[in-house]
């Protein structure tokens, strides 16, 4: 008999915009491991088309009513990210487990607090890093440690996505550094975690990070605002295992690379490659040993968490981890794939250290897990 799926709210599940309705309702919707039982939303009008549109059964427009359920076994916290110490804190504090956008908090101080508070509670707490729920990044973190390249002596990644020099007024709010929603937070924070679960934790780091565009357009306002949140993270440093590694994230305006990350061992190399970031959408992996030439590896099923169902893209990996998240609430196994607060507190504060880095002109060391 299968096992009763978890029964899950969704606060900040808008039906037509935002990353809720990009990669966590879809997700949901094939999920054979979470049901979406509520959405919640700012207004009665969105949540019902919410709950319409992806099958909910319940609709509320105050998460605090949602959290009163007895009917809800877990919530999810997707809205931005100065809005997640709140709802998150409030979902814990009802008992419910607790899937909360990364990154965890505006600050580390929120994300080491929430932190503690699960743990106090004892509630299952899953942040969204999904990149190390992704299958080709699961295999490569299989190959590292069954001896594929054997002793890893460098490491580089790069991640040129597609920026932005003009958004329209409701999007220009992450131009604000001090609201923790910046190309060093979001996207270098996915592509390192993906790099430091491939390969271990980051012992110390020079780094520089800088806002190369300080001006976007608002296209409906035609004003142009001012712009402190960082769009090129350069950082140099070296792994807990010996290895160097050096990782260039930016976000530029036009024809841009994607990603790609290159391991390199005394046995053997591994690359992977995308066309975006690692937790967004697909990625090839290719290996060589001992000399030979690169050739693509293909990834085995048992990487594959969802059905073939699963939507492929955003909501593909957010489903792998949906899949990890379940399982942590009925088993209490968590895997060093399932992305736990703890997990993000590490992130978090190898952010900081990055940013101390880059202020100071000078090596940091980052702080042990």
């Amino acid at each position: 008999m299968a096992a009763q799926k978890i029964r899950l709210g969704v606060i900040g599940a808008n039906p037509n915009v935002g990353w809720a309705p990009r990669a966590h309702l879809p997700a949901l919707m094939a999920s054979p491991d979470v049901e979406l039982t509520a959405v919640c939303t700012s207004r009665p009008e969105s949540a019902a088309a919410s709950a319409s549109k992806y099958g909910a059964k319940m609709a509320f427009h105050d998460y605090h009513e949602m959290l009163a359920c007895p009917d809800i076994d877990a919530v999810a916290v997707v809205l931005r990210v100065p809005s997640h110490y709140e709802p998150t804190r409030a979902a814990i504090e009802a008992g419910k487990h607790v899937f909360t956008e990364w990154p965890l908090g505006k600050t580390t101080a929120e994300a080491e607090e929430l932190t503690a508070l699960a743990r106090q509670k004892g509630v299952q707490a899953c942040v969204g890093l999904q990149a190390r729920s992704a299958p080709a990044v699961l295999y490569m973190q299989e190959l590292v440690a069954n001896g594929y390249v054997g002793e890893v002596l460098a490491c580089h990644m790069s991640l040129m996505r597609d920026g932005v020099l003009q958004r329209t007024s409701d999007r220009t709010w992450q131009r604000d550094v001090t609201l923790g929603a910046t190309t060093l937070t979001i996207a270098s924070g996915h592509s390192i975690d993906a790099m430091r679960f491939i390969l271990g934790d980051v012992r110390d780091v020079a780094s520089v990070v800088s806002t190369q565009v300080p001006q976007w357009l608002e296209s409906d306002t035609q004003r142009m605002v001012d712009v402190t949140a960082p769009d090129n993270i350069l950082v140099s440093g070296r792994l807990a295992n010996g290895a160097v590694a050096s990782i260039h994230v930016a976000s530029l305006p036009w024809a841009t690379s994607g990603y790609r990350m290159e391991i390199y061992g005394r046995e053997g190399t591994l690359v992977a490659s995308g066309e975006d970031s690692p937790q967004l959408g697909a990625i090839q992996v290719q290996g060589t040993r001992a000399g030979g030439r690169l050739e693509p590896l293909e990834i085995p099923a048992h990487h594959r968490f969802v059905p073939a169902s699963m939507p492929q893209g955003a909501p593909y990996n957010v489903g792998q981890l949906y899949a990890l998240f379940a399982k942590a609430i009925r088993t209490g196994d968590v895997s060093p794939s399932f992305a736990t607060f703890d997990t993000a507190v590490s992130l978090h504060r190898l952010v900081d250290a990055i940013n101390a880095s880059s202020a100071h002109g000078q090596r940091v060391s980052v702080p042990a897990s």
